[in-house]
């Protein structure tokens, strides 16, 4: 099952939300620091409500110690971002990919994004939006990834 990585989140209620997400479909998050936020921030707690026991949660001190955890297990890196090449459903997911999105305020890291094996983007029909919100886009991915492999099936 495809794996969700947050590279330097900022705001605590998003990841509360999207470990909430996780935590509703299974799918292991990837915490990335530097965050704006303590693992125990109040808000952070809040937004994932009383789902927290059941988030496969992995924090990684840094982008490197991630990269090294990464290289163990394979996959591929899929960016999600606003400069992306390719529309996200018409992205071919696999498995074994690593849905990485980045903070909400600068989004992925160039090097991350370069790092990438494919960036895809999420169309919005709007030119004046820049972006949605991060909890909303890494749920519009997730799902997406999980429709075409198969995974919304319970």
């Amino acid at each position: 099952m495809p794996q969700l990585v947050l590279v330097h989140p900022q705001i605590p209620p998003n990841t509360g939300n999207i470990a909430r997400t996780c935590a509703a479909t299974g799918t292991e998050l990837h915490l990335v620091a530097p965050l704006g936020f303590e693992i125990s921030d109040r808000y952070l707690k809040r937004a994932g409500l009383d789902y927290w026991q059941y988030v496969n949660l992995h924090y990684h001190e840094s982008l490197d110690s991630f990269k090294t955890y990464y290289l163990e297990r394979g996959g591929r890196w899929v960016g999600f971002s606003v400069k992306g090449e390719s529309n996200y459903i018409e992205y071919q997911f696999q498995a074994d990919d690593w849905l990485l999105f980045g903070s909400e305020t600068t989004g992925l890291p160039p090097a991350v994004l370069s790092a990438c094996h494919a960036r895809v983007y999420i169309p919005m029909a709007q030119t004046g939006v820049r972006s949605l919100n991060l909890s909303v886009s890494v749920a519009v991915g997730l799902f997406e990834a999980r429709r075409q492999l198969g995974y919304l099936r319970v």
